[in-house]
């Protein structure tokens, strides 16, 4: 999928008219374009690299929001909500919808929204062959080695994540491996209906929607993996699920938020990470409006 198709296929969930204030815009910004954030009472924005534009047209309202939830569901926007767990949906083509509002809760867990107040949609934009360059200095004669991505908010830890594991699942640079991925958020294979709708390779096993600790103990458990991969850790159980899984003889890679090494090192699940000796490399990305620099340093 190019980058045009990606943000087309994402602006179908929209209603017409939402649509039709995009086709104001420079269409060579769109082919940029990151989210479409729909707010009510207020017109929707486009997110770009540098920050968000504002789309004009109408202001969004109740209708909107529940015209673009079953726009994009293929299901009525109630029958949605009562099954919405985790605050997203997970869109064919990879894209998702992030959903704010009224939550009605039952035993501290969200069962349905109840109303909508907002809406995000994410565009899902794969990247191939950018994890290639990095695997020299990821291997050791020939061998994959741990590595923690690292990076802020934004700045494609996710996508570059998601094209090492394919990297390594297809032999690309390196001799294949069989990959475990412990998906929570839906956000590196994507699954839609059981079947991955962003490229995660040929020789990986996905667990999608569970808690990363629950997911990666299934796959050690069941799938023989050679390589296990998270995103975004950011529990004590995650720390303790990643060095359970070092033990027992797979490598890793994970993703976590910072700004740099003294920054994770300041925070204690992530010191605690970093002192188990899990990870052997870590690979930094910084990103300034839409420039991106990245750089790999040794752990070991």
């Amino acid at each position: 999928m190019d980058k045009r198709a990606a943000w087309e296929q994402a602006a179908e969930a929209l209603p017409k008219s939402l649509r039709d204030s995009l086709a104001r815009l420079d269409g060579r910004r769109l082919v940029e374009a990151e989210e479409f954030r729909l707010r009510r009472g207020f017109s929707m924005t486009v997110l770009l690299p540098e920050g968000e534009l504002e789309a004009g047209g109408p202001a969004v309202d109740e209708e909107h929001l529940r015209q673009t939830l079953e726009n994009a569901t293929q299901s009525s926007a109630h029958t949605v909500l009562d099954r919405v767990r985790r605050g997203f949906v997970t869109l064919r083509g990879g894209h998702r919808i992030g959903l704010c509002g009224t939550a009605v809760c039952k035993d501290g867990e969200i069962v349905t929204l109840r109303e909508l107040s907002s809406l995000n949609i994410r565009v899902a934009r794969q990247i191939r062959g950018q994890a290639v360059p990095l695997l020299p200095r990821l291997t050791e004669e020939g061998r994959f080695l741990s590595t923690l991505i690292l990076a802020p908010p934004g700045a494609g830890k996710t996508t570059l994540l998601r094209d090492l594991v394919r990297a390594l699942s297809d032999g690309e640079g390196i001799a294949p491996h069989r990959v475990g991925v412990a998906d929570e958020r839906g956000e590196i294979a994507a699954l839609w209906r059981g079947e991955a709708q962003l490229d995660a390779g040929r020789r990986t096993d996905v667990m999608d929607g569970c808690p990363k600790a629950l997911g990666l103990s299934i796959l050690l458990r069941g799938m023989n993996p050679q390589v296990l991969a998270a995103d975004e850790i950011t529990d004590p159980a995650d720390v303790e699920a990643v060095v359970r899984a070092a033990g027992c003889g797979v490598e890793l890679i994970a993703t976590a938020h910072g700004s740099g090494l003294e920054s994770m090192r300041r925070r204690p699940i992530y010191r605690d990470l970093l002192s188990a000796g899990v990870f052997r490399r870590l690979v930094l990305i910084e990103r300034t409006g839409a420039r991106r620099t990245v750089r790999v340093e040794e752990l070991q």
